[in-house]
């Protein structure tokens, strides 16, 4: 099983892909609450050069607090990344984490329909991002 769900879009500008994503996920219910520059970061922090990479951490946060009340330990998996990042070729990859890889298989049955649900809610936005 894949542990992500991912499209490669063709050159265009990277943070109007970013916008493109931010709007995708607030149409699904989504919002960010964190952004990780990770270009950035590894210069700063290494001086090694990566090509523009962000890590956004998205919350949907009427299922968060389902699957919260369910199990508070389930907070360690959230939120959910959704990532951005220019390959070599130029096309941009974007990958969101698979709520059912990381969160399904943790033996909570209440837990795995939400996951489903969120789930097929990130496919969603991943589709929507041309």
């Amino acid at each position: 099983m894949n542990f992500h769900i991912s499209k490669t879009l063709p050159k265009q500008d990277f943070l109007a892909v970013k916008e493109k994503i931010t709007e995708a996920l607030k149409s699904e219910g989504f919002g960010v609450l964190t952004e990780i520059d990770v270009q950035a970061t590894m210069k700063k922090k290494l001086d090694k050069d990566y090509k523009p990479f962000l890590i956004l951490g998205a919350c949907n946060p009427v299922y968060a607090d389902k699957v919260l009340t369910i199990d508070p330990y389930m907070s360690a998996l959230l939120p959910c990344n959704v990532t951005l990042r220019e390959l070599e070729s130029g096309e941009i990859e974007v990958s969101a984490v698979d709520p059912v890889a990381a969160m399904g298989g943790m033996g909570n049955e209440k837990i795995e329909p939400l996951a489903r649900d969120v789930q097929q809610k990130l496919e969603k936005v991943i589709e929507k991002i041309v």
